[in-house]
Protein backbone atom coordinates (compact mmCIF):
# COMPACT_ATOMS: atom_id res chain seq x y z
CA UNK A 1 0.00 0.00 0.00
CA UNK A 2 1.12 3.56 -0.67
CA UNK A 3 2.31 5.74 2.16
CA UNK A 4 -0.27 6.73 4.76
CA UNK A 5 -0.05 9.74 7.07
CA UNK A 6 -1.07 9.81 10.74
CA UNK A 7 -1.06 13.09 12.66
CA UNK A 8 -2.51 14.57 15.84
CA UNK A 9 -5.23 17.00 14.77
CA UNK A 10 -6.23 18.42 18.17
CA UNK A 11 -6.78 17.56 21.82
CA UNK A 12 -10.02 17.65 23.80
CA UNK A 13 -9.88 18.35 27.53
CA UNK A 14 -12.72 16.75 29.47
CA UNK A 15 -12.92 13.29 27.85
CA UNK A 16 -11.01 10.24 29.02
CA UNK A 17 -10.57 6.67 27.69
CA UNK A 18 -12.20 7.49 24.35
CA UNK A 19 -13.59 4.37 22.70
CA UNK A 20 -15.77 5.53 19.80
CA UNK A 21 -16.51 8.61 17.71
CA UNK A 22 -18.74 9.93 14.92
CA UNK A 23 -18.12 13.06 12.85
CA UNK A 24 -20.90 15.09 11.22
CA UNK A 25 -21.02 18.77 10.17
CA UNK A 26 -18.14 19.97 12.39
CA UNK A 27 -19.59 18.08 15.37
CA UNK A 28 -17.59 15.20 16.81
CA UNK A 29 -19.53 12.81 19.05
CA UNK A 30 -17.32 10.78 21.40
CA UNK A 31 -17.94 8.01 23.93
CA UNK A 32 -15.57 6.78 26.64
CA UNK A 33 -15.63 3.26 27.99
CA UNK A 34 -15.64 4.41 31.63
CA UNK A 35 -18.09 7.31 31.19
CA UNK A 36 -21.86 7.58 31.42
CA UNK A 37 -21.95 10.51 28.96
CA UNK A 38 -22.04 11.04 25.24
CA UNK A 39 -19.75 13.98 24.44
CA UNK A 40 -20.40 16.47 21.65
CA UNK A 41 -17.43 18.59 20.57
CA UNK A 42 -17.85 21.48 18.14
CA UNK A 43 -14.65 21.59 16.10
CA UNK A 44 -15.22 25.20 15.00
CA UNK A 45 -15.68 26.91 18.37
CA UNK A 46 -13.98 24.15 20.41
CA UNK A 47 -16.97 23.85 22.73
CA UNK A 48 -17.60 20.58 24.56
CA UNK A 49 -21.08 19.49 25.69
CA UNK A 50 -22.03 16.30 27.46
CA UNK A 51 -25.28 14.34 27.30
CA UNK A 52 -26.28 11.80 29.96
CA UNK A 53 -26.76 8.27 28.62
CA UNK A 54 -27.50 6.59 31.95
CA UNK A 55 -28.97 7.61 35.29
CA UNK A 56 -26.57 9.44 37.61
CA UNK A 57 -23.68 9.46 35.12
CA UNK A 58 -20.08 10.26 36.04
CA UNK A 59 -16.93 10.61 33.96
CA UNK A 60 -14.87 7.90 35.65
CA UNK A 61 -17.11 4.98 36.63
CA UNK A 62 -15.27 2.17 38.49
CA UNK A 63 -14.28 -0.70 36.20
CA UNK A 64 -16.54 -3.26 37.87
CA UNK A 65 -19.60 -0.99 37.52
CA UNK A 66 -19.09 0.81 34.20
CA UNK A 67 -21.46 0.22 31.24
CA UNK A 68 -18.34 -0.07 29.03
CA UNK A 69 -19.66 1.86 26.04
CA UNK A 70 -17.28 0.71 23.28
CA UNK A 71 -19.22 1.10 20.03
CA UNK A 72 -20.91 4.06 18.38
CA UNK A 73 -22.79 3.95 15.08
CA UNK A 74 -25.48 6.03 13.41
CA UNK A 75 -28.33 5.97 10.91
CA UNK A 76 -30.29 9.03 9.84
CA UNK A 77 -30.44 11.26 12.95
CA UNK A 78 -29.97 8.50 15.53
CA UNK A 79 -26.78 7.46 17.27
CA UNK A 80 -26.59 3.94 18.70
CA UNK A 81 -24.24 3.38 21.63
CA UNK A 82 -23.42 -0.23 22.56
CA UNK A 83 -22.00 -1.75 25.72
CA UNK A 84 -19.36 -4.40 25.11
CA UNK A 85 -21.32 -7.30 26.67
CA UNK A 86 -18.16 -8.47 28.45
CA UNK A 87 -19.89 -8.49 31.88
CA UNK A 88 -23.51 -8.36 33.07
CA UNK A 89 -23.27 -4.58 33.58
CA UNK A 90 -22.32 -4.06 29.93
CA UNK A 91 -25.40 -5.11 27.95
CA UNK A 92 -27.00 -1.72 27.28
CA UNK A 93 -27.70 -0.14 23.88
CA UNK A 94 -28.70 3.52 23.98
CA UNK A 95 -30.48 5.33 21.14
CA UNK A 96 -29.74 9.07 21.01
CA UNK A 97 -31.39 11.66 18.77
CA UNK A 98 -28.86 14.17 17.37
CA UNK A 99 -31.58 16.73 16.55
CA UNK A 100 -33.32 16.95 19.93
CA UNK A 101 -30.14 15.94 21.84
CA UNK A 102 -32.13 13.46 23.90
CA UNK A 103 -32.06 9.73 24.65
CA UNK A 104 -34.83 8.05 22.68
CA UNK A 105 -34.61 4.59 24.18
CA UNK A 106 -32.53 2.40 26.48
CA UNK A 107 -32.31 -1.26 25.52
CA UNK A 108 -31.05 -4.33 27.35
CA UNK A 109 -29.40 -6.67 24.84
CA UNK A 110 -28.58 -9.50 27.23
CA UNK A 111 -30.78 -11.98 25.33
CA UNK A 112 -29.40 -10.98 21.93
CA UNK A 113 -25.82 -11.17 23.21
CA UNK A 114 -26.52 -14.67 24.58
CA UNK A 115 -27.83 -15.79 21.17
CA UNK A 116 -24.74 -14.32 19.49
CA UNK A 117 -22.40 -16.08 21.91
CA UNK A 118 -24.14 -19.40 21.31
CA UNK A 119 -24.31 -18.98 17.54
CA UNK A 120 -20.70 -17.81 17.21
CA UNK A 121 -19.45 -20.41 19.70
CA UNK A 122 -17.88 -17.69 21.85
CA UNK A 123 -17.62 -18.24 25.59
CA UNK A 124 -19.06 -15.42 27.74
CA UNK A 125 -15.57 -14.57 29.03
CA UNK A 126 -14.37 -14.13 25.40
CA UNK A 127 -17.31 -11.98 24.29
CA UNK A 128 -16.35 -8.31 23.88
CA UNK A 129 -18.09 -6.15 21.26
CA UNK A 130 -15.99 -3.12 20.26
CA UNK A 131 -17.40 -2.09 16.89
CA UNK A 132 -20.87 -1.54 15.43
CA UNK A 133 -22.31 -0.53 12.05
CA UNK A 134 -25.97 -0.03 11.06
CA UNK A 135 -26.90 0.61 7.42
CA UNK A 136 -30.68 0.70 7.93
CA UNK A 137 -31.14 -2.96 7.02
CA UNK A 138 -28.22 -4.77 8.65
CA UNK A 139 -26.28 -4.50 11.88
CA UNK A 140 -22.62 -5.49 11.88
CA UNK A 141 -21.26 -6.14 15.38
CA UNK A 142 -17.55 -6.81 15.88
CA UNK A 143 -16.29 -9.12 18.61
CA UNK A 144 -12.80 -8.22 19.74
CA UNK A 145 -10.79 -11.43 19.97
CA UNK A 146 -8.54 -10.41 22.83
CA UNK A 147 -9.68 -13.31 25.01
CA UNK A 148 -8.09 -16.76 25.21
CA UNK A 149 -9.84 -18.04 22.06
CA UNK A 150 -8.87 -15.07 19.81
CA UNK A 151 -12.37 -14.97 18.29
CA UNK A 152 -12.34 -11.95 15.98
CA UNK A 153 -15.89 -12.30 14.70
CA UNK A 154 -18.24 -10.12 12.68
CA UNK A 155 -21.91 -10.80 13.38
CA UNK A 156 -24.29 -9.66 10.65
CA UNK A 157 -27.85 -9.23 11.94
CA UNK A 158 -30.49 -8.64 9.26
CA UNK A 159 -33.16 -6.59 11.05
CA UNK A 160 -34.27 -2.96 11.07
CA UNK A 161 -34.75 -3.18 14.83
CA UNK A 162 -32.73 -5.38 17.18
CA UNK A 163 -35.92 -6.18 19.09
CA UNK A 164 -37.61 -7.93 16.16
CA UNK A 165 -37.00 -11.26 14.45
CA UNK A 166 -33.68 -11.42 12.65
CA UNK A 167 -31.39 -13.51 10.49
CA UNK A 168 -27.88 -13.99 11.91
CA UNK A 169 -24.56 -14.72 10.20
CA UNK A 170 -21.10 -14.85 11.81
CA UNK A 171 -17.69 -14.79 10.13
CA UNK A 172 -14.38 -15.31 11.92
CA UNK A 173 -11.17 -13.50 10.92
CA UNK A 174 -7.46 -14.06 11.51
CA UNK A 175 -6.08 -10.57 11.88
CA UNK A 176 -2.35 -9.72 11.63
CA UNK A 177 0.08 -10.15 14.53
CA UNK A 178 2.69 -7.92 16.14
CA UNK A 179 5.51 -9.67 18.05
CA UNK A 180 3.49 -12.87 18.03
CA UNK A 181 0.37 -11.22 19.48
CA UNK A 182 -2.67 -11.31 17.22
CA UNK A 183 -4.47 -8.02 16.80
CA UNK A 184 -8.19 -7.77 17.49
CA UNK A 185 -11.08 -5.60 16.28
CA UNK A 186 -11.48 -2.29 18.10
CA UNK A 187 -13.83 -0.35 15.78
CA UNK A 188 -15.30 -0.26 12.27
CA UNK A 189 -17.28 1.98 9.92
CA UNK A 190 -18.98 1.59 6.55
CA UNK A 191 -17.92 3.83 3.63
CA UNK A 192 -19.74 3.03 0.39
CA UNK A 193 -19.50 -0.77 0.09
CA UNK A 194 -16.37 -1.11 2.20
CA UNK A 195 -15.95 -1.74 5.92
CA UNK A 196 -12.88 0.01 7.31
CA UNK A 197 -11.78 -1.43 10.65
CA UNK A 198 -9.23 -0.85 13.37
CA UNK A 199 -7.45 -3.66 15.19
CA UNK A 200 -4.99 -3.46 18.07
CA UNK A 201 -2.43 -5.93 19.35
CA UNK A 202 -2.55 -5.90 23.16
CA UNK A 203 -0.54 -8.42 25.16
CA UNK A 204 -3.36 -9.83 27.28
CA UNK A 205 -5.51 -12.96 27.34
CA UNK A 206 -8.42 -11.20 29.00
CA UNK A 207 -11.37 -9.15 27.75
CA UNK A 208 -11.34 -7.44 31.17
CA UNK A 209 -7.69 -6.77 32.04
CA UNK A 210 -5.51 -4.44 29.96
CA UNK A 211 -2.09 -5.40 28.64
CA UNK A 212 0.97 -3.92 26.91
CA UNK A 213 0.05 -2.07 23.69
CA UNK A 214 2.05 -3.32 20.70
CA UNK A 215 0.40 -1.32 17.93
CA UNK A 216 -2.68 -0.89 15.72
CA UNK A 217 -3.77 -1.60 12.14
CA UNK A 218 -6.26 -0.14 9.69
CA UNK A 219 -7.92 -2.66 7.38
CA UNK A 220 -10.72 -2.94 4.85
CA UNK A 221 -13.36 -5.57 4.16
CA UNK A 222 -15.53 -5.80 1.04
CA UNK A 223 -19.09 -5.88 2.37
CA UNK A 224 -20.28 -8.03 -0.57
CA UNK A 225 -17.76 -10.83 -0.03
CA UNK A 226 -16.85 -10.11 3.65
CA UNK A 227 -13.23 -10.77 2.66
CA UNK A 228 -10.33 -8.57 3.82
CA UNK A 229 -8.93 -6.32 1.04
CA UNK A 230 -5.85 -5.15 2.95
CA UNK A 231 -4.39 -4.40 6.38
CA UNK A 232 -1.82 -1.72 7.19
CA UNK A 233 0.04 -1.19 10.45
CA UNK A 234 -0.30 2.48 11.41
CA UNK A 235 1.36 2.70 14.85
CA UNK A 236 3.53 0.73 17.28
CA UNK A 237 2.39 2.60 20.38
CA UNK A 238 -1.29 3.61 20.17
CA UNK A 239 -4.40 1.65 21.12
CA UNK A 240 -6.83 3.14 18.64
CA UNK A 241 -10.44 2.36 19.55
CA UNK A 242 -12.49 4.90 17.61
CA UNK A 243 -12.80 5.47 13.85
CA UNK A 244 -15.01 7.84 11.84
CA UNK A 245 -15.09 9.05 8.24
CA UNK A 246 -13.81 12.62 7.80
CA UNK A 247 -13.50 13.44 4.08
CA UNK A 248 -12.58 12.06 0.68
CA UNK A 249 -10.65 14.05 -1.93
CA UNK A 250 -7.84 13.79 -4.51
CA UNK A 251 -7.83 9.98 -4.46
CA UNK A 252 -7.35 10.01 -0.70
CA UNK A 253 -9.66 9.15 2.17
CA UNK A 254 -9.33 10.73 5.61
CA UNK A 255 -10.48 9.35 8.96
CA UNK A 256 -10.52 10.69 12.51
CA UNK A 257 -9.28 8.32 15.23
CA UNK A 258 -9.27 8.33 19.02
CA UNK A 259 -7.32 6.19 21.45
CA UNK A 260 -8.08 4.61 24.78
CA UNK A 261 -5.22 5.53 27.10
CA UNK A 262 -6.52 3.24 29.89
CA UNK A 263 -6.18 5.99 32.50
CA UNK A 264 -8.54 8.31 34.38
CA UNK A 265 -6.97 11.41 32.82
CA UNK A 266 -9.69 13.48 31.14
CA UNK A 267 -7.96 14.39 27.91
CA UNK A 268 -8.27 12.86 24.47
CA UNK A 269 -6.12 13.31 21.38
CA UNK A 270 -7.92 13.18 18.03
CA UNK A 271 -5.79 11.89 15.15
CA UNK A 272 -6.21 12.22 11.39
CA UNK A 273 -5.33 9.21 9.24
CA UNK A 274 -4.99 9.69 5.48
CA UNK A 275 -4.95 6.72 3.10
CA UNK A 276 -4.78 6.46 -0.67
CA UNK A 277 -8.02 5.12 -2.19
CA UNK A 278 -7.34 1.78 -3.85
Amino acid sequence: MEKFTLEILFQIIGIGSASGLFYNNDALYVIGDNSGFLYEYNMQNQQLNQHALIDNPTQNIPKNLKPDFESLTHHNDTLYVFGSGSTENRNKMIEFDTKSKTVLQKNNLVDLYAVMQNFGEIKPEDFNLEGAIFDGENWYLFNRGNGVSNKNTIFTIHAKNLGEEFALISVNYKLPKIKGVRSSFTDAILVDDKIYFLSTAEDTKSTYDDGEILGSFIGRIDVKTMKIDFTQKITSTNKFEGLTFYKKENNKIEFLLCEDNDTEVLETKIYKLTLPIK
